[in-house]
């Protein structure tokens, strides 16, 4: 039996594995089973672990050094069906570009280590291969890696290598940053104003690189529809705001579009009731992205912070930020909470995060090795800084040597989320070969 990656990704994008507590979805045990099935097709023995209600697939083959750790997530974002051209939970081809939700972030990855899997098996190894498929990366990895994590370390399997699947454009990644959440609480403050109602709508806009993912987010290059609501309502400070509707679907994906209603002061006008709490909140976005923050090391992307989730209950408006940055510190944040009583005095938040970042050194064998093997496959390659956090999160603050890695594709986190088929098959022969390449060494 010779698996073919595409046809695993088609069964895996057919399976919503959407991951978003703000809709209070996360993915059932469905996906985790299709995996375990597959593999136990090549005769591959993996279990399901369960913790929180979050559900990953795990195996261990082979015994000895080199402890060499495959690992991919196939939970994803939400998604917005209007702004789909096809079913997002239908893998549709057209040419060779693969449209579906999960196809680059990160389902393709799974299908590639599965089928790198059945051809190491297939021709013997040495050492030890472990593989692992999470299911709760896109919400911080806890339940998933970092369970896995543990449980390695307490049975005396550190890795000595890992390959985490979550990366794209066929590069070696060996610095990402840091994730964390700001939530903040602020209280609805009525008052009856006569004025002159209107609404103002804000798109996103994402010049050069097309993405919902808040991590590639890029001041001065793309627009956000909630900051640029913020500049708006601070260049018109007469106004004041009734209510806020938007895209809004998980904290670390950019809303498509943000719409303000409105209410221009004017005694002749009608009797409007305005909330000054929520003006007040969606003032402080500015000050608030742009609060300079100190990590412990340099990023080419610097520190990002972006509000992406609002949400209105019992009379309070919520409002959270994704935050980038190399630092595991949450002291850092500290800031920012100056800022917010600054600006709304009251108002309450709270700080989440600070796992672990990727930081490979160049030099290391793994990323001499990963761009040797593609160099072999005809693949012009790099080593760089990616955006966006990952599981290698877990994994690299304890000595293993990582890198992430992935094929070719785009529109991550937003609609018509693509992948390139012919780079799916280039990664196949890409996990297998540098297996073999840092187990002979």
């Amino acid at each position: 039996m010779v698996l073919d990656p595409l046809k695993i990704l088609l069964d895996l994008v057919s399976i919503n594995t959407v991951n978003s507590p703000e809709q209070g979805l996360k993915p059932s045990v469905e996906a985790p089973n299709k995996i375990r099935e597959i593999l136990h097709g090549i005769g591959v023995n993996a279990e399901i672990l369960e913790k929180n209600g979050f559900y990953s697939v795990f195996g261990v083959l082979g015994e000895g050094k080199p402890i060499i750790m495959f690992m991919a997530h196939f939970d994803t974002v939400p998604v917005n069906i209007s702004e789909w051209k096809y079913n997002p939970f239908t893998l549709t081809l057209v040419g060779d570009v693969a449209y579906g939700r999960g196809s680059i972030d990160d389902k393709s990855n799974v299908a590639a280590m599965i089928c790198a899997i059945e051809r190491i098996v297939s021709r013997g190894f040495k050492g030890t291969l472990i593989f692992a498929f999470t299911g709760d990366e896109e919400i911080g990895g806890r339940n998933g890696a970092g369970m896995i994590r543990d449980k390695l370390l307490e049975a005396g399997l550190k890795p000595d290598y890992l390959v985490n699947g979550d990366g794209n454009g066929m590069l070696v990644i060996v610095r990402r940053r840091c994730g964390f959440g700001f939530r903040v609480r602020v209280k609805e403050v009525k008052r009856e104003i006569n004025g002159i109602r209107f609404s103002k709508r804000f798109n996103v806009e994402t010049p050069v690189y097309e993405t919902r993912h808040a991590a590639y987010f890029m001041p001065g290059v793309d627009l956000h529809p909630l900051i640029a609501a913020s500049y708006y309502l601070r260049l018109n400070p007469n106004l004041y705001v009734i209510g806020i509707k938007g895209d809004f679907s998980k904290s670390n994906v950019i809303p498509g579009w943000v719409e303000l209603e409105l209410v221009n002061p004017d005694v002749h006008g009608e009797r409007v009731i305005v909330d000054e709490g929520l003006t007040k909140l969606l003032r402080a976005v500015i000050p608030l992205v742009r609060t300079p923050l100190k990590p412990e090391l340099y990023s080419d992307f610097g520190v990002s912070i972006t509000p992406n989730y609002y949400l209105y209950s019992g009379g309070v408006h919520y409002l959270n930020f994704d935050i980038r940055a190399m630092t595991t510190d949450l002291g850092f944040l500290h800031p920012l909470r100056e800022t917010l009583l600054r600006n709304v005095p009251g108002a309450e938040c709270e700080f989440s995060g600070g796992i672990g970042y990727l930081y490979t050194d160049e030099n290391e064998d793994i990323v001499r090795f990963a761009l040797e093997v593609l160099d072999g496959l005809g693949v012009k390659s790099g080593v760089v800084e990616a955006c966006g956090a990952s599981d290698s999160r877990f994994f690299a603050p304890i000595g293993v040597k990582c890198i992430d890695f992935g094929p070719v594709g785009g529109n991550i986190h937003g609609p018509n989320e693509y992948l390139e088929v012919s780079s799916l098959y280039k990664t196949v022969d890409f996990y297998e070969r540098l297996f073999y390449r840092l187990t002979s060494h």
